[in-house]
């Protein structure tokens, strides 16, 4: 992931943030690691904003985003009103994510918006502020508080900024995240289920079916629900669950397994009792859910 998320913050910074990518370019070739921030009993003071920005750049550029990500702060610290600062202060954001320093890395991005939210590049300070969440996103079993704050920010940069490049790729990652959710829920309810505690994994599988519907786990939630209900007796919560994945997804193993589960009961997949999931059903039918 962190590859193409390096890949698309590059393209996404605009040209004017990078002009000086040649004379970075241009350093690197020669090997000439003695540049501002290098230099030792050199203060900072005695270059100027736009050469601090090039060495900060030419780090970057050659693995060393934390002394780049230093070095654009010095920059804000020294020339606080320059257009150099600006530039800075974006690309501070950007080094930090690169080094994996998400706070610093949102910190940098939360200013950037604050003091320029009608620039160009604010888009990108808040796809950065999202990005810091969503790249802590790893496996299911952790704790999914920095999910839903990835996708509280993922949902900022689709609604403030529609028209931007990163809105196109927020709408995915927010979809992922979404889905990351509701297999954590599924994850539990499983857990519950293999021990027979069958009304607590019966209330996860529901949050799932209500909740993360357009999700890749739905039609296992609703297996997982007529698992439950019959272990509980209530046939007909089972026989509505099964109507449910008969009318989406007949065509997958977790419907095919359902039946053989009612079939075995003597029972047919249709909507009985006057349950939660006969709602969703009516719903259904109506072309309201799914």
């Amino acid at each position: 992931m962190s590859k193409g998320i390096l890949g698309m913050a590059v393209r996404g910074v605009t040209l004017r943030l990078v002009s000086a990518l040649a004379i970075a370019a241009a350093l690197a070739a020669c090997g000439d690691r003695s540049g501002v921030g290098a230099s030792r009993g050199v203060p900072l003071e005695q270059f100027t904003a736009e050469e601090i920005y090039k060495r900060a750049e030419y780090d970057l550029n050659n693995g060393d985003p934390d002394d780049a990500a230093e070095l654009f702060g010095e920059i804000e610290r020294l020339y606080p009103y320059s257009e150099w600062a600006k530039r800075a202060l974006i690309m501070q954001a950007f080094a930090y994510h690169t080094d994996r320093d998400y706070e610093n890395s949102r910190g940098s991005a939360q200013r950037y918006i604050d003091f320029y939210p009608a620039d160009e590049d604010a888009a990108y300070a808040q796809y950065l502020l999202a990005l810091s969440y969503y790249d802590q996103i790893d496996e299911v079993g952790r704790d999914q508080g920095l999910t839903f704050q990835a996708l509280q920010a993922l949902r900022e940069v689709i609604e403030i900024y529609p028209d931007s490049e990163y809105a196109r790729s927020a709408i995915l990652k927010f979809d992922l995240a979404f889905d990351h959710l509701a297999a954590k829920e599924m994850e539990i309810g499983r857990y519950y289920l293999k021990r027979d505690h069958n009304t607590a994994a019966i209330n996860r599988f529901r949050v799932v079916v209500e909740e993360f519907q357009t999700t890749s786990h739905t039609a296992e939630a609703l297996h997982r629900l007529v698992e439950a209900y019959l272990a509980l007796g209530l046939e007909a919560e089972a026989q509505t669950a099964g109507a449910i994945l008969a009318y989406n997804f007949r065509a997958t193993d977790w419907y095919r397994d359902s039946y053989q589960l009612l079939v075995q009961r003597g029972l047919t997949a249709q909507a009985k009792g006057d349950s939660w999931l006969r709602q969703v059903h009516r719903q259904m039918i109506k072309g309201q859910w799914i």
